[in-house]
């Protein structure tokens, strides 16, 4: 299978304790939250973190689409329940439009 990557960026809340609370959750992540990822086509992620920053590196299917992916997450309860709980840790980029939480990072340079 053929996969494009795709990367993101959020920031977390300027507090010590909920960064790392934040940590905790997604070094134990809900198995329900796991299987929607896949079922979306995303092959692989991972989330790094420096200070309040996040980045969000996604390994997709060339036909993976981020609108259908947001539709299907926003019919699924147990998604919706992770989505308001991580807003508890996670704020918006300054740029990010309103209610946008990971701001897609444009690709400049590869080795």
């Amino acid at each position: 299978m053929k996969t494009k990557r795709i990367c993101y960026a959020c920031d977390l809340k300027e507090d010590p304790k909920l960064i790392q609370e934040y940590i905790h959750h997604h070094q134990n992540v809900w198995l329900e939250i796991k299987e929607s990822i896949r079922v979306a086509g995303v092959v692989d992620m991972e989330i790094y973190q420096v200070f309040n920053r996040l980045f969000m590196i996604m390994e997709v299917g060339e036909d993976f689409s981020p609108d259908l992916k947001a539709h299907i997450d926003s019919e699924n309860p147990i998604v919706q329940k992770w989505e308001q709980l991580m807003w508890k840790f996670q704020q918006s980029l300054p740029q990010a439009k309103e209610g946008e939480k990971w701001v897609e990072m444009k690709h400049i340079f590869k080795l």
